[in-house]
């Protein structure tokens, strides 16, 4: 999928009373926009048009914009967050995408985050996690099912999200955390194995192309750059202290 957009929000001052089981320490609120500066600027260097929104007062974790929304090529499901203290990103976000998408709204008492959603050419990947529940992710399967999409429920057993194990990193290529290395659901897809030190560079982010990884993982890179596309790695240290990634930080379509 070729992306021409991209929202993202700025971080608020107060990022560090976001959720997070993160051991790592608290984010230095000006590297953390230094950071966020370098990832949009990626982004548009990957030819996408990126919609930076303000900070939302409140809201800790609204800069991970990815949770608050599914956006496909024909239409933007608003989720309804798994953690109470984010229902309140949603409105923005979903306003943000009227003039792009029409959109359809997650209901109680289904819950879905962005980032347990996987989509690789017309098929969804729907991990069931702390945050998304079953009734979630049959709405988010029936709303693209009437585009002709077709979708898996998948448990994700660790980690956050299902994009904290799984990404996709060409048309027919997963990166995979070592526990998903065998999983009968991705059965047909090709799958590079991420090895257990480096587990968080499975939130790897490709974008037109090319591939935006976190910086630090070297023995990941060197599987990567098997796939022959431009590697660009930035650092997102203060982020992955709040349990964010490089594909949390963006809705991209």
């Amino acid at each position: 999928m070729i992306f021409s957009h991209a929202i993202a929000r700025r971080p608020e001052k107060n990022m560090a009373a976001g959720i997070t089981t993160s051991t790592l320490g608290i984010p230095d609120y000006k590297k953390a926009l230094d950071q966020f500066d370098a990832y949009v600027k990626a982004l548009s260097d990957c030819g996408v048009s990126v919609t930076v929104l303000d900070p939302l007062r409140g809201y800790p974790d609204a800069h991970f914009v990815e949770d608050a929304a599914v956006v496909t090529p024909d239409i933007a499901v608003i989720t309804n967050p798994g953690a109470a203290s984010r229902k309140g990103e949603v409105p923005s976000i979903a306003a943000a995408l009227q003039s792009f998408r029409e959109t359809v709204w997650i209901q109680p008492p289904g819950t879905i985050d962005g980032g347990d959603v996987l989509m690789v050419g017309r098929h969804f990947f729907i991990g069931l996690s702390d945050r998304t529940n079953e009734k979630g992710a049959r709405q988010l399967g029936d709303a693209v099912a009437g585009f002709g999409y077709t979708w898996t429920p998948v448990p994700v057993a660790a980690g956050l999200h299902f994009k904290s194990s799984v990404n996709a990193v060409g048309n027919d290529t997963l990166l995979v955390t070592r526990p998903f290395a065998d999983h009968p659901a991705l059965a047909g897809f090709h799958r590079i194995v991420i090895s257990p030190p480096e587990e968080y560079a499975g939130n790897t982010l490709l974008v037109n192309g090319r591939l935006i990884m976190p910086a630090g993982f070297p023995g990941t890179r060197q599987k990567l750059q098997a796939l022959d596309k431009p590697i660009l790695e930035l650092d997102v240290s203060e982020f992955r202290k709040m349990d964010g990634g490089l594909t949390c930080l963006s809705l991209r379509f």
